[in-house]
């Protein structure tokens, strides 16, 4: 079987901050949540399974590609969607932001912003400092979406926006997590 993230005994300590270790699969069209005790550690563990943060000791893989001497091919594959609202005060700062996401995927900017646009459609009534984010993250067609803490109240609306598309996301609580990893199994707890 494939898996589009692979983590193994993945964990990251330095600057006080830590997580880890992490060890989980999440295959094409899947979805995982992950229950962590704490915010930073949450933080943490969704940065190193989007390859932005890179593991101080074991394994991370996305795709195939390891962030840490792969980063270029990581990025063509997930999307990283923070937890921290996006404070856009109007539309042409939405599309400036999306150009600069189309940019780090070398994808037309032009094509971005028409496919962010119809994805703020499907997220109509989700408040815009969270639909712009995941909106932006879904621009460059990744294969994995990767949500920080996301809000359990817009889970519906975010999974149908993700699609087939396979999804991890970082939560505090089981109730959050079985929002965004309907099956039991696709849940694990710290």
């Amino acid at each position: 079987m494939s898996f589009l993230l692979r983590m193994r005994e993945a964990a990251f300590a330095a600057r006080g901050a830590a997580a880890g270790p992490i060890a989980l699969d999440v295959a094409p069209g899947e979805r995982v949540a992950r229950v962590f005790a704490g915010s930073r550690e949450a933080e943490i563990a969704a940065l190193m399974a989007a390859g932005i943060v890179k593991a101080t000791s074991g394994s991370v893989l996305i795709d195939q590609y390891d962030p840490r001497i792969q980063p270029a091919h990581c990025k063509r594959v997930v999307a990283f969607v923070p937890y921290a609202p996006l404070p856009l005060v109007d539309d042409r700062e939405f599309e400036r932001y999306v150009a600069y996401r189309a940019a780090l995927w070398n994808v037309d900017a032009t094509r971005a912003v028409a496919h962010a646009r119809l994805v703020l459609e499907l997220l109509h009534g989700m408040h815009e400092a969270f639909a712009y984010p995941l909106a932006a993250a879904l621009a460059g067609s990744p294969r994995l979406v990767v949500l920080d803490r996301p809000q359990p109240v817009y889970a519906a609306q975010m999974l149908a926006a993700i699609g087939p598309r396979a999804a991890f996301s970082t939560h505090l609580d089981a109730a959050a997590a079985a929002a965004f990893a309907p099956a039991a199994s696709g849940i694990v707890l710290a």
